[in-house]
């Protein structure tokens, strides 16, 4: 043990979001004391201490398996119980104090419901005076559960008023095709299996849930690939001789060029090369109105400006590569055009990802390389 473990650790919290949590605490904790005490005219017990702390990972800390719903409300309600239990049968107050908080605990692990605060409820139910030990159970139900209850649906409302994700579930995003197999991205990161071996190695309980804690292992290991690939812009693997088609083409003449050059995909452009959209062989064989199949009898008459895409995601000459990769991956995307302003420069297809990025698995120094000839003069 030396002296600076007991120096503060960095939280890597933004001063916007500690200005927000202690202001989170001023609302919920203001907000459940008018509802109580003017509201619902208790004249006595209107506010606990504890919730003083539930306000601070409710708010503060939202992320925090601690802060959840479920360990707020079960957390409270069982801690209190455990307290009432054992101020009525012990009567000494240092023995029942220890016992409750002890009951508090395994309890609230038992339920999954693991809350902090909930040992001070446990504790405040021996301590917190005759009025307290007056009420018995019912101590349960008002103040506890009451002001848990209250005071949670202040930091819901405050929460989703801010944009944050709360309760934070923890939830892995759908599959977009709507399979039960993970994101591409995740299929070589670090696996739940993986997480679930560790923390049990290590036994102790973590403030974070699997989940995060996946999702940052995964944002160090993009951002390492960042590093590395950093350097090589689009303009290096995007296709530049493209084949393009006019907006008034027919859709017979479209279908045509996709199949002589064995593509999926033809960028539209205007007569200045403006890029006004994309047509894809998807596009042609779906009706995306009926969703049903079109026959070659349904593509006579149509042009190319009647089926393309015109909102179309690009990429921009000098963007990194590594940009890319989420849109192409996760995104589902399998052509992004390349724009130079509003002019139409090149393609980049998931072909060209998978060949760049493959080429710089093999050779590491390429990047570095590329970067060092964009530097020279």
């Amino acid at each position: 043990m030396q002296f600076r473990d007991f120096l503060p650790v960095s939280t890597n919290t933004s001063v916007k979001e500690s200005c927000y949590g202690a202001l989170g605490a001023l609302v919920g904790l203001l907000g459940t004391a008018l509802l109580c005490r003017w509201g619902l005219g208790l004249e006595v017990h209107w506010l606990i201490a504890p919730m003083g702390a539930s306000a601070v990972l409710l708010f503060a800390a939202p992320a925090s398996p601690l802060a959840q719903p479920w360990s707020i409300l079960v957390g409270n309600g069982v801690s209190a119980l455990m307290g009432v239990l054992s101020a009525s049968l012990v009567q000494d107050l240092t023995i029942a104090s220890a016992l409750a908080v002890m009951l508090a605990i395994a309890a609230m692990f038992l339920t999954r419901s693991l809350h902090p605060p909930g040992g001070a409820v446990a504790l405040t139910a021996v301590i917190g005076g005759e009025g307290i030990r007056a009420l018995g159970v019912g101590y349960v139900l008002l103040p506890v559960l009451l002001n848990s209850s209250l005071l949670l649906a202040m930091g819901l409302f405050y929460n989703r008023l801010l944009g944050r994700r709360y309760p934070h579930t923890g939830k892995v995003a759908p599959n977009r095709h709507q399979t039960a197999d993970p994101q591409p991205s995740e299929r070589l990161a670090t696996q739940a299996t993986d997480i679930d071996f560790a923390l049990e190695k290590h036994g102790e309980l973590l403030d974070i849930n699997r989940q995060d804690l996946q999702e940052l292992l995964q944002e160090a290991q993009l951002h390492a690939l960042r590093e590395r690939v950093g350097t090589v812009r689009c303009q290096d693997v995007m296709s530049r001789d493209l084949v393009v088609t006019a907006p008034a083409a027919s859709a017979m003449a479209a279908w045509h060029l996709l199949s002589r050059h064995q593509i999926k995909a033809l960028p539209v452009a205007d007569e200045e090369g403006r890029l006004l959209g994309i047509i894809t062989l998807h596009d042609l064989m779906i009706d995306r109105a009926e969703r049903q199949p079109r026959s070659q009898a349904d593509l006579e008459g149509l042009t190319v400006a009647d089926l393309m895409t015109r909102e179309v995601q690009t990429a921009r000459r000098y963007q990194p590569l590594y940009d890319l990769v989420e849109a192409f991956s996760d995104g589902g995307l399998h052509h992004m055009p390349v724009v130079e302003g509003d002019q139409l420069v090149g393609i980049i297809t998931q072909s060209d990802m998978v060949a760049a990025l493959f080429t710089l698995a093999l050779q590491p120094g390429l990047a570095q390389a590329r970067g060092s000839d964009a530097e020279a003069p």
